[in-house]
This record gives C-alpha cells, sequence and structure tokens, in this order.
C-alpha cells in the first residue's frame, strides 16, 4: 500500500503535507524508489519518459481550435477577364431576368385588380424572357453562378408566387375561396421545393426531374388566358395534380428532345389547334403529364 500510494503522488504531482497542516517544501517531495522504476516503466509502457513529467489532462477543456486569420475574398460575380464589352453582355443577361421578375409582380397587380387575362399574358411573357436569358447567357459566354441564383429567384417571384395568384383570382366565383387556396399554395410551396432541388441535384441532358417551374408556369398561364371551358372543381384538381408533378421524380422529356421529334408528329396538334385550340391545348398537356409515368416505367423494365 506504500509504494501503490508513493508511485500515485508521483504521477498526480501531489504534495504531501503534514500533519500539523505545514505545507512540505519543493525539496522535501518524495523521490522515486529506482527498485521499482524499471518495473513501473514496463507496466505502464513508458520505457523513454520520466514518471514525474506526467501531467493529468482535464476531459472539460477540449483543444482549442485554430483560427483561421486569413482576410475574407470575394468572390467576383462575373468570372473571367472583367472588360467593358462582357460588363455590358452581362447586364444584359441579367436585365432579362430582372424584367422576368417586374413582369410577374406586374401581373399580381393585374390580378389583384381583376384582370386575369392580362395578368396571364405578363405571366407568358415572363416564360419568354426566363428563356431568353439563359440562352444569351450560353451564347455570349457570361454564364455565372450568380445569374444561375438570379434566374432561380426571379422564377421563385414569377412562377412560384404570381402564377399562383392569377389562377386564383380566375377562379373566384366559380370554386370555395379555401379549395383555390390551398390548390394555389400548393403550386408555390412545390415550386420552391422544385427550385431548390434543380439548384443542388446533378444535370440530366435528357430528361426533366419532375415538370419544370417555367412549363408549369406556362400552362397554368395559357389554360387563365385562352379559357379553357372545365369547371371549377376540375380546374382546382388540375392545379393540384401540376403541383404534385413538379416535384416528382417522373422523367419529362426537355424542349430540346421535343423539338427533335419526327414532323408528322407536329401535324396532328397543329390541325387540332385550327380546329379547337381549348381541346387541343388540354390533350397536349395531359399527354405530356401522363408521359412522365409511362417514361419511368420503361425506364425500370429497361434498367
Amino acid at each position: 500500500m506504500r509504494r501503490s500510494s508513493t508511485f500515485a503522488r508521483q504521477v498526480l504531482l501531489v504534495r504531501v503535507g503534514r500533519r500539523d497542516g505545514a505545507t512540505v517544501s519543493g525539496t522535501d517531495r518524495v523521490t522515486p524508489d529506482h527498485r521499482y522504476a524499471d518495473r513501473q516503466r514496463l507496466r505502464y509502457g513508458r520505457l523513454d519518459t520520466d514518471i514525474e513529467t506526467v501531467r493529468p489532462i482535464s476531459p472539460a477543456l477540449a483543444p482549442a481550435a485554430p483560427v483561421d486569420e486569413s482576410p475574407a475574398m470575394s468572390i467576383p460575380l462575373l468570372p473571367g477577364e472583367r472588360t467593358a464589352a462582357r460588363r455590358a453582355k452581362f447586364a444584359l443577361v441579367n436585365a432579362c431576368t430582372l424584367s422576368s421578375l417586374m413582369l410577374g409582380m406586374l401581373a399580381i397587380f393585374l390580378a389583384m385588380r381583376g384582370d386575369v387575362q392580362i395578368a396571364a399574358i405578363c405571366l407568358i411573357a415572363c416564360v419568354a424572357f426566363d428563356g431568353l436569358d439563359g440562352a444569351l447567357a450560353r451564347k455570349l459566354g457570361v454564364a455565372s453562378p450568380f445569374g444561375a441564383q438570379m434566374d432561380s429567384l426571379a422564377d421563385m417571384c414569377s412562377f412560384g408566387l404570381a402564377a399562383p395568384v392569377v389562377v386564383y383570382a380566375s377562379l373566384a366565383g366559380s370554386v370555395p375561396p379555401a379549395a383555390a387556396a390551398v390548390s394555389c399554395a400548393l403550386v408555390a410551396g412545390c415550386a420552391a421545393v422544385r427550385l431548390a432541388r434543380f439548384n443542388v441535384s446533378p444535370k440530366d441532358g435528357r430528361f426533366f426531374c419532375g415538370v419544370p417551374t417555367t412549363m408549369a408556369a406556362a400552362v397554368l398561364a395559357l389554360t387563365v388566358a385562352i379559357g379553357v371551358p372545365v369547371s371549377g372543381l376540375v380546374m382546382v384538381a388540375g392545379v393540384a395534380l401540376l403541383a404534385f408533378a413538379m416535384v416528382s421524380s417522373f422523367p419529362y422529356a426537355k424542349l430540346a428532345r421535343l423539338l427533335k421529334l419526327p414532323p408528322w408528329l407536329w401535324l396532328a396538334p397543329v390541325v387540332g389547334a385550327l380546329v379547337d385550340i381549348r381541346l387541343t391545348f388540354a390533350l397536349v398537356v395531359v399527354g405530356y403529364l401522363v408521359s412522365g409515368p409511362l417514361l419511368w416505367r420503361h425506364q425500370r423494365r429497361t434498367a
């Protein structure tokens, strides 16, 4: 017992006190017994370390994290050369994005006044500007992460907020307000999820994962603009179905892939539009929505 207590005092560096309360000076510290030094080193695996150098480490003290004192680096909005010509091109592309945003705001104001068809036409113009800014950015060589984020925010305003507001205004008086509000709120929520998922997901050059927000807004705007002859409840159900299609995992063909179809396939929609544009539009929309589950089933079979 005496030997073990002596070793414990050596490890913890505890000064031994006298019975009368006086503290023993540093020179009176108990020295290790050299007869057991080799045995203790072999037992604790410390062949080349003196026992007196051991220090107790408190588990409450976490290791200090290194402090990054490097100056913050600003990321340029336009990567590459910052010439006057490239800045003008960059400003032109972002002007198209802002135009889409402002047209979306105008559509909201018009819908609040009851001019739903003019508001729907503004949404169609938003779709045109949304496609124009991306095409210009790639053609002029000024595509940037800033432009991608600007485009996503403008799409949320124009297609995720303005489109359901226009649809809600068009449904006023034909359906219960609660039903119209729920279906339009689904469009806004699913558009936000769709855009966020698109920003962080790997891109596929052939198919979209779910119906694109731009295409969903275009369908809603054209439905209001041409006045598709359906009842209010059918319209509410269609809006909710379109919202869920945006966040689905079904593959939908991109427009560039659709344009490569044989010309004779476009003959039927053209002839149908000349006969009855509303019915033809409804059939084309239903066919596109059904194509996603069919492609998904085909991919599962061939995988």
